[in-house]
């Protein structure tokens, strides 16, 4: 299949698409720079030029492709969101099935409850992702599109929470987590996330949401003792006020706590999280 994806210059997107090029699929990719076409080609893909706002070109690289993934994000950009629904409005007019990444922020915190795809999101002030709340509903309104949910991806070095958390345990000698840190957390390595891509791509089914994650949770308390053992830091819990002050509203995000049922994704389509764990991976893995 020819599969035109965004994002493959990042981190998730780069692993999936490598393992797309590696089954056999002919895989293009978006890339806005000189060093984005670099990475891609080096994974194997077509170098697409343009950005995620070159409406033009999205509509073009869909309609050549048979199926299109978007796993671009930048979570900084206050803007994303309207230069997202532009984009999804060019990848649903091309009437490609669509496979679409988001997370599983976008649930209320479960307070430990593990949830399935059909527990309520609902895109307001409160939720910690709400435009990834909005380009799900967009993107499943057009019948085409399957929504993958993922937990906290880890693997390969990367992840932009860990590698905040290692970042702050080597410049600071201290890694935190909120309260007693006993929250816990769904996470997938990134090469099983890969996987799950490659097996929706096979059995795109239209209007279907699943979520991404192995069927061990973690606390947060372990996961920054893990961080802090392997960068030889320490490991320090804040009050509530403390996490606010030195995190902002990341610290309200870092107490949730919001289990994914992977039930689905495994029936639709046999899949399974079979990677490191997430602690295997932070103590002996791929965080150096």
């Amino acid at each position: 299949m020819h599969i035109f994806i965004t994002g493959a210059s990042g981190y998730v997107g780069g692993v999936v698409a490598e393992n797309l090029v590696r089954a056999g699929h002919r895989v293009s990719a978006l890339a806005r720079s000189d060093a984005a076409e670099e990475r891609v080609a080096a994974l194997g893909a077509v170098p697409v030029r343009g950005a995620l706002g070159d409406v033009r070109v999205l509509r073009e690289a869909a309609a050549s492709a048979d199926t299109v993934i978007h796993t671009a994000v930048d979570y900084t950009d206050p803007g994303m969101r309207e230069v997202e629904e532009a984009a999804l409005d060019a990848f649903l007019d091309a009437g490609r099935p669509l496979i679409y990444t988001s997370t599983g922020l976008v649930y209320p915190d479960g307070r430990g409850k593990p949830v399935t795809e059909d527990a309520p999101t609902e895109p307001d002030a409160s939720s910690p992702q709400p435009w990834k709340a909005l380009g799900e509903r967009q993107a499943l309104e057009a019948g085409t599109a399957t929504v993958i949910r993922a937990g906290l991806v880890h693997g390969r070095g990367g992840s932009g929470l860990l590698e905040g958390m290692f970042a702050s345990a080597r410049q600071n000698g201290v890694t935190a987590y909120i309260e007693d840190g006993a929250n816990e957390w769904s996470s997938v390595h990134v090469d099983d996330l890969a996987a799950l891509y490659a097996a929706a791509v096979a059995g795109a089914r239209g209007r279907t949401v699943v979520n991404a994650a192995s069927r061990t949770t973690t606390a947060m308390r372990a996961i920054a003792e893990a961080v802090a053992e392997k960068a030889g830091a320490k490991a320090v819990s804040l009050t509530r006020e403390q996490g606010r002050e030195l995190l902002g509203p990341f610290a309200d995000v870092l107490t949730r706590s919001t289990p994914l049922d992977p039930s689905r994704a495994e029936s639709l389509f046999g899949w399974r999280a079979t990677g490191p764990s997430l602690l295997e991976d932070i103590r002996s893995g791929s965080y150096g």
